[in-house]
């Protein structure tokens, strides 16, 4: 079983932060997910975002690398392998000196092929019966458009309920969201279910 966290990154999960709202999902990564990866000795894939400027259609940059906003709240210890930095909403797309903080930002570019080749790494291969667990930030955005990349290459997506959250943070949003249109691409667990699994 693969967890894989998406955007958990301080310019959205902390006060200070560009888009931070009060989001339950990061109150239950620190109090509960964390400490029980760290108690069975299990790791996390990382997506994060290097969403600085130029963008297309976008005016204003975040998560940009060397700043406080892009830290993760992923502990280092806990990650596994390499971090996937992706320059917009969808994993595939990313951008040249990705996350490189002294290197110019270019504009982002999609790559398929290195991101398939990254899941593999992660992952393992689709169609092998690897489940993967998303967590992170947002529920209706990024979230959405990683449980989607990776429904289309075949890997079957979970989505943790108490690890996710939308950008407006409500649990109303969320449950809305995960019965249409988000069981299009996945199905939701929570982590009692989880456990309970053998995880």
């Amino acid at each position: 079983m693969n967890v894989l966290s998406i955007d958990f990154q301080f310019d959205f999960s902390r006060e200070g932060g560009k888009f931070y709202k009060p989001r339950p999902s990061v109150e239950f990564l620190h109090e509960r997910l964390l400490p029980y990866l760290r108690c069975n000795n299990k790791k996390i894939s990382e997506i994060i975002s290097d969403y600085r400027l130029p963008r297309p259609s976008e005016t204003k940059d975040y998560c940009v690398p060397g700043t406080n906003g892009y830290q993760s709240e992923i502990p280092d210890d806990l990650v596994h392998g390499k971090r996937w930095v992706k320059a917009m909403n969808s994993p595939a797309w990313t951008r040249p000196n990705a996350g490189i903080p002294s290197e110019t930002a270019q504009l982002p570019y999609c790559d398929p092929i290195a991101f398939g080749e990254w899941l593999i790494a992660q992952i393992g291969l689709p169609y092998a019966g690897n489940p993967v667990f998303l967590i992170g930030l947002t529920l209706d955005c990024c979230v959405l458009a990683t449980a989607q990349e990776l429904y289309y290459r075949g890997y079957p997506v979970l989505y943790l309920y108490e690890a996710v959250d939308t950008y407006n943070g409500t649990s109303e949003e969320k449950d809305f969201l995960l019965k249409s249109p988000l069981k299009m691409w996945g199905k939701q667990i929570t982590m009692s279910e989880l456990i309970e699994q053998g995880f």
